[in-house]
């Protein structure tokens, strides 16, 4: 497995792999947990892919098997700023407003959104090396750009999953359940480098 970075300025040196991975998002957001998000028949696509996201994907043999999205909580695109900042302002229905505490707004800080691991990954050993690669091409995009920290809003069992891969994951905010998936989602928060030699035990 391969990872590879880029925003829309660079997703033309990847050939299809930025639709693809727009595919692999409709496959598991809308047709697996049934989200009401904006979608067609093939593809899904929101707001917030817009000129000043960045992605983190994962090739296998060619094949996009993961990816994630990435931007600045000070981005700002039209009515739009950054998708948990537009929750606390009311703008999406199906993620309260009090998901944190207080708004961020800062280019210190990246959000991190629509991550995928491919199903055809079925052995877990593939499905952390996935994820892996996937949150190290997130953390180094936003590095790169001056960022010092990452958030999330994600399942609650992704925190143990990236303590396993050395990450300093802490919660910031108060688990829900989701209307739409069942699912118990809380913000997440890390550093975005790994403490050398650090590996969780747990």
């Amino acid at each position: 497995m391969e990872n590879i970075t880029f925003d829309m300025s660079g997703l033309h040196a990847h050939g299809t792999a930025f639709y693809d991975y727009l595919k692999l998002r409709k496959h598991f957001f809308v047709d697996a947990l049934g989200w009401g998000i904006p979608h067609n028949d093939l593809v899904e696509m929101d707001q917030y892919d817009n000129p000043l996201a960045h992605y983190s994907l994962v090739l296998r043999d060619g094949r996009v098997v993961g990816g994630a999205r990435t931007m600045p909580t000070s981005a700002r695109w039209g009515d739009h700023t950054y998708m948990l900042r537009d929750a606390i302002a009311g703008k999406l229905a199906d993620i309260p407003s009090d998901v944190m505490a207080e708004e961020i707004n800062t280019p210190a800080m990246w959000e991190c959104t629509r991550l995928v691991v491919s199903d055809e990954l079925r052995c877990h050993a593939d499905r952390s090396l996935c994820l892996s690669l996937i949150v190290d091409g997130l953390a180094d995009v936003a590095r790169r750009n001056g960022a010092q920290r990452l958030m999330s809003l994600s399942p609650l069992s992704l925190q143990r999953a990236l303590r396993q891969l050395g990450w300093q994951v802490e919660r910031i905010g108060e688990p829900y359940i989701s209307p739409e998936d069942g699912r118990r989602y809380a913000v997440l928060a890390m550093p975005a480098y790994k403490m050398a030699g650090q590996m969780a035990a747990e």
